[in-house]
């Protein structure tokens, strides 16, 4: 069931769209007999994630021998450790009006083949420049991924269930962590950097095969007998998006959304965390490899126990429990806008890491700070989804995404050259915090309610009817 204008709105700006309970407030949904094809999706979008995380981040823990091999200082490291960034962030947007206007499965299939010949290519390069072109290759293959599989989460799930549903695809880029820094590290130990890169674009290649073989939108998966009529009722009247709702004018409602106070609100918020987190992700073996003394194994292995607690915080929180406060009649602002602030304050502990020599409590720091972003960013990747206009998910979540990546992508590099300075990590796990605290003022102040931004012709109507007095 979709929202429903709300002409008579005490805030004019708003013009909104209040969502309509699907069930009584306390009372459990029928969910028996339905179905579970939305949950293979899930999972399917899951292990994309999962190995784009682990494309991305492998270079992190190959990046001393990187560095010994070309002979490049920490301040050039960083440059060719943001590199993937700068394609990612300026794909964004394009790549969500291709999901817009294209859909999410050729998008995807796309994608996918460009990500996997990105790693073979890094496995055969010559120098410092090709590096970079390689990781540029692959920012722009795997730029989709996120604002698609928001905008698969909005068509497959109906808003009771939203918060386990991206708690699974989003955990993919914690487990990545869990699962790839321990993999890539024995690989790269086993048979050198190139090694380790030519495994992970045999990964992301099984992956091609997958998908190819395995999405479809709601609709088309129903048309070819896989998804039970009772499951695709069930999603559509718990208030997903329809695939085939009219496809708006892409540049058109680009600049539409961009004018909208709650997607900045969102963005910059979201973009606040991410600084953090892409400085964990490029730099946090390094860390542990010239401060505290690690080897490449060790880091390796302990780079991935801050994530895996991670993961499991956030299966917990803004996963069940977010869901089960839905189920039960809270308010989805209320709740959702709580999570986000806690797991931003708890995020602000990594600051500990910047006072203490001990590996121990440098890693427990690090891994309440980690559990914090998580907690942040799984509830922020489930706005898209639920705040943007019908056909708009895929340019909202690319938006987002985009501005998010766009801070990120600058961590690398500060973080680089702060280390060069300063001779270690200590101030740089300081700028972190000050970021967080200033992406609190985004999520409070800026976000506004979680509800439907409604398309421009149904804000005009809405005015229209309020200026009536209908």
């Amino acid at each position: 069931m979709e929202p429903q204008p709300q002409a008579n709105s005490a805030d004019p700006d708003e013009l909104k769209f209040t969502p309509q309970e699907t069930h009584t407030p306390g009372v459990k949904p029928n969910r028996s007999g339905i179905g579970k094809m939305r949950w293979a999706i899930a999972i399917l979008l899951f292990f994309g994630v999962l190995i784009n995380y682990i494309d991305r981040s492998s270079i992190a823990v190959a990046e001393g021998h990187i560095r010994e091999d070309f002979g490049l200082s920490a301040g050039q490291m960083g440059i060719v450790l943001s590199s993937f960034g700068w394609s990612y962030v300026l794909m964004q947007i394009p790549a969500g009006l291709l999901l817009d206007k294209i859909g999410i499965k050729w998008v995807f299939r796309v994608a996918t083949i460009m990500w996997s010949v990105s790693c073979f290519i890094t496995a055969i390069i010559s120098g410092t420049g090709l590096l970079i072109l390689a990781r540029i290759i692959l920012g722009m293959a795997e730029s989709p991924i996120f604002p698609g599989a928001m905008k698969a989460t909005g068509y497959w799930f109906p808003r009771s269930e939203r918060g386990t549903a991206t708690a699974i695809f989003d955990s993919g880029q914690r487990l990545s962590n869990v699962i790839g820094f321990p993999l890539v590290a024995m690989a790269v130990v086993s048979f050198g950097w190139r090694g380790a890169f030519v495994a992970m674009g045999l990964l992301s290649l099984a992956y091609v095969f997958v998908f190819f073989w395995k999405y479809r939108d709601p609709k088309e998966m129903n048309r070819l007998g896989k998804l039970k009529d009772s499951e695709l009722e069930y999603i559509r009247e718990g208030g997903a998006q329809d695939e085939d709702a009219p496809r708006p004018n892409p540049l058109a409602n680009l600049g539409y959304i961009l004018k909208q106070r709650k997607v900045w609100g969102m963005s910059l918020g979201l973009g606040c965390a991410g600084y953090t987190q892409w400085m964990l992700l490029t730099w946090l073996p390094g860390y542990l490899q010239s401060e505290m003394g690690m080897s490449v194994m060790s880091s390796g292995i302990f780079t991935a126990l801050p994530w895996l607690v991670a993961v499991a915080v956030e299966f917990i929180f803004p996963g069940w429990l977010l869901d089960h406060l839905m189920r039960i009649g809270k308010s989805g602002t209320a709740v959702r806008k709580t999570f986000i602030v806690a797991g931003m304050l708890l995020a602000m502990t990594v600051m500990g890491a910047a006072f203490t020599e001990d590996p121990g409590w440098a890693l427990f720091w690090i891994t309440l700070g980690t559990s914090g972003i998580t907690v942040s960013f799984c509830v922020t990747n489930s706005l898209p989804a639920l705040i943007a206009p019908e056909g708009g998910v895929g340019a909202t979540g690319s938006i987002m995404n985009s501005v998010n990546n766009l801070i990120g992508v600058s961590a690398p590099i500060v973080t680089g050259f702060v280390v060069q300075a300063t001779g270690g990590f200590g101030a740089a796990f300081i700028v972190c915090g000050v970021i967080l605290g200033i992406g609190i003022f985004f999520y409070t102040v800026v976000l506004g309610p979680i509800i439907q931004i409604p398309t421009a012709e149904e804000r005009a109507a809405a005015k229209a009817a309020q200026s009536t007095g209908a």
